[in-house]
């Protein structure tokens, strides 16, 4: 595994500012994990009330992105860091741009939940949904994994699982789409589902996102824009003690 020097300043405040910063981010992420989770159970199963709850949480994501975001500005500011610490604090403002979007994301679902509960619960689509839902969770398990220990193979692999997430919401709509064109009064229901589909696809493509900034973070490679391939190749080519 590789690891960060975080902790060697003679300032102890400079020190817990760093773990401060570590651990604001992973409660942040915590929170979006228990919204992302929610709004597919709520979804699959046709909870309203659970729904509701994932919409009452974006107030306190949004909260914590402000927070997050002052906290690496004074950062920057006072300490003015250097080599992985500078990494570090990028990294977290970066990281914390995805879960609020995360966050935006799983209050699509939780609310196309609502409106499949109005429309009559469960029917066509609702396989996928929990399908996929389930894929893009243990993405996020895995990138929250990454992130607590600074573990590039993980967050490597999490950068690989989301090409079949792709596959599996390409699959999924166009399934769908057949399904509509065969009994056009399902139209206005399988939509919702539709969207509901891509919002979840859309949560794995941030936090494939947060994977890049945590191997950016680790081994100071900027891999964004590139193949998974060509991803994999700069990792493995790196130095694990890069600073």
């Amino acid at each position: 595994m590789d690891r960060l020097e975080l902790n060697q300043h003679i300032s102890q405040r400079y020190n817990a500012d760093l773990e401060d910063l570590r651990t604001e981010l992973l409660e942040m992420g915590g929170l979006v994990q228990e919204q992302v989770r929610d709004s597919i159970a709520a979804i699959g199963q046709a909870d309203a009330e659970l729904a509701r709850r994932v919409i009452a949480v974006e107030d306190d994501v949004d909260a914590r992105e402000v927070e997050l975001d002052e906290h690496c500005t004074s950062i920057l500011v006072r300490r003015q860091p250097a080599a992985s610490d500078l990494r570090m604090v990028l990294a977290v403002s970066k990281i914390t741009r995805d879960l609020e979007r995360m966050g935006d994301e799983a209050n699509k679902v939780a609310k196309m939940a609502l409106a499949l509960v109005e429309d009559g619960g469960n029917g066509q689509g609702y396989v996928e949904l929990r399908h996929l839902g389930n894929s893009v969770l243990r993405m996020v398990d895995d990138m929250l994994n990454a992130f607590a220990r600074f573990d590039v193979n993980t967050a490597m692999a999490v950068a690989k699982e989301d090409s079949n997430v792709d596959r599996e919401y390409k699959s999924a709509t166009r399934e769908l789409i057949t399904y509509m064109m065969e009994d056009p009064r399902s139209i206005s229901r399988v939509m919702n589902v539709m969207w509901a589909l891509r919002a979840i696809e859309r949560i794995g493509d941030h936090t494939k996102n947060i994977a890049e900034h945590i191997i950016y973070l680790v081994r100071g490679l900027d891999v964004r824009h590139t193949s998974v391939s060509e991803m994999e190749r700069q990792v493995n080519a790196s130095d694990p003690q890069v600073r």
